[in-house]
């Protein structure tokens, strides 16, 4: 019995004793941890470099943190590495921004020394890139510079200089790929084309009516519709063909003047080129009375013109009824000659004359759709000569004369020309 008694006796004390210890214990292990999380949140602000500005309390498992800082961003930066850390129950952040000047420029010269030490360490292989792309570049320009291969692919000296430009512009694009690779930074280069694109697209939007006139000028110098000294009506503009430049085509017109049309109208205009071929036709209209035998005049007519020695027997001369007009019946007359050896215009006035000569001879009466009233005195009105039957010169003097001053103004200037004469004609 005085066992048993003995025994609980014991197990009782011990019970108290273990009672009494439980509280230090459980409050020496909260405080080894509080200060466990501060030290943990001490150096990852130290590695961040703002343990020097901010100070670390724990208790309980919450975080308050107190000092200053450079802007908003650190603010938030070390709040979240407190709410990170392990057995942090919860952070106060009581971190403010500092307003001295000298800490909001420290780390701006930090980072400028930073860049001055990369740069310095970075510059023996900007001065290799450097190198290389000034060599490819200067090779490029070397060959772009030779005359043979290009004047020799290319139809004209306007796409040998193209030709030449594009040669120019893949070694310097092939230098500077070279050169960022060598840098390790070819991711530049497609920031750099980039922009380029932008660039061009906004100064193509801007300068539209100039790149399409390029444009025109190079498929004009390619296709050569017209050749120097050609005759042609462009846009309803006519005269003899000087010279195509990279911006206009210069015309001299038939009385004289020159005429500048933009490449980019010539190149979406109608073109008459009337040197194309030697022969070429006159037609003009003849009004004549209804009474009059038709047929006959016609053959009459076409007779008349077929004789003349400077019409071609082929294509032959033909004369058609066109129209039945209240003033009479209108015949159309053509006739073909030969431009290099006869003046078109005298062709064609001398045959008007021959025409009404022998509707004259013939008794055949030429009217008019108008009304002439001719009041007169009392002399009698006498009626006028008949033309006389002797041909006139019809030969090639004006055209000819046009023809030495557009060849003089090709010579005496030293302007640009994209046409030539071994050229292919469209």
């Amino acid at each position: 019995m005085r066992i048993l008694f003995l025994c609980l006796t014991l197990i009782f004390a011990f019970s108290a004793i273990a009672q009494d210890d439980s509280g230090p214990i459980s409050a020496v292990t909260s405080g080894q941890q509080d200060a466990e999380i501060a030290n943990r949140i001490r150096d990852i602000l130290d590695a961040l470099g703002h343990s020097t500005d901010i100070t670390v309390q724990v208790g309980d498992g919450v975080v308050t943190l107190r000092g200053t800082a450079n802007s908003a961003p650190e603010i938030a930066q070390t709040e979240n590495v407190a709410t990170r850390v392990e057995g942090v129950v919860a952070a106060g952040n009581e971190v403010v921004e500092t307003t001295e000047i000298a800490r909001h420029l420290d780390p701006a010269v930090d980072r400028f020394r930073d860049r001055i030490d990369q740069l310095i360490a970075f510059f023996p292989l900007a001065l290799i890139g450097t190198a290389i792309f000034v060599i490819v570049t200067i090779l490029g320009f070397a060959i772009a510079r030779l005359r043979q291969p290009w004047d020799r692919f290319a139809p004209n000296a306007f796409i040998a200089e193209i030709y030449r430009q594009l040669v120019r512009l893949v070694f310097v694009l092939t230098g500077l790929v070279l050169a960022l690779d060598v840098m390790n930074a070819t991711a530049l280069l497609s920031t750099i084309l980039g922009a380029a694109g932008i660039i061009g697209l906004a100064l193509g939007f801007a300068v539209r009516d100039t790149v399409e006139t390029f444009i025109a000028s190079i498929m004009l110098s390619i296709r050569q519709p017209f050749r120097p000294n050609d005759a042609v009506e462009i846009n309803g503009d006519q005269g003899r063909v000087i010279r195509l430049t990279s911006r206009a085509t210069i015309l001299l017109s038939f009385d004289g003047n020159h005429i500048r049309i933009p490449n980019a109208t010539v190149f979406k205009s109608r073109i008459v080129n009337f040197s194309q071929h030697d022969n070429r036709q006159f037609t003009f209209p003849v009004l004549i009375n209804r009474g009059s035998d038709l047929q006959e005049t016609r053959v009459l007519l076409e007779q008349t013109v077929q004789s003349l020695p400077f019409v071609l027997t082929s294509p032959a001369a033909s004369v058609w009824i066109e129209d039945l007009k209240t003033s009479g019946t209108e015949l159309i007359v053509t006739g073909w000659v030969n431009q290099n050896d006869t003046s078109i215009a005298l062709a064609k006035g001398e045959a008007i004359r021959q025409v009404k000569r022998v509707l004259g001879d013939a008794g055949i009466s030429m009217t008019d759709a108008t009304q002439a009233v001719i009041i007169s005195n009392d002399d009698a009105i006498q009626d006028t000569e008949s033309e006389t039957a002797e041909i006139a010169l019809v030969v090639a003097e004006n055209d000819a004369a046009l023809t030495k001053i557009v060849e003089a103004e090709r010579d005496a200037d030293n302007a640009e020309d994209l046409l030539h004469e071994d050229a292919e004609k469209e």
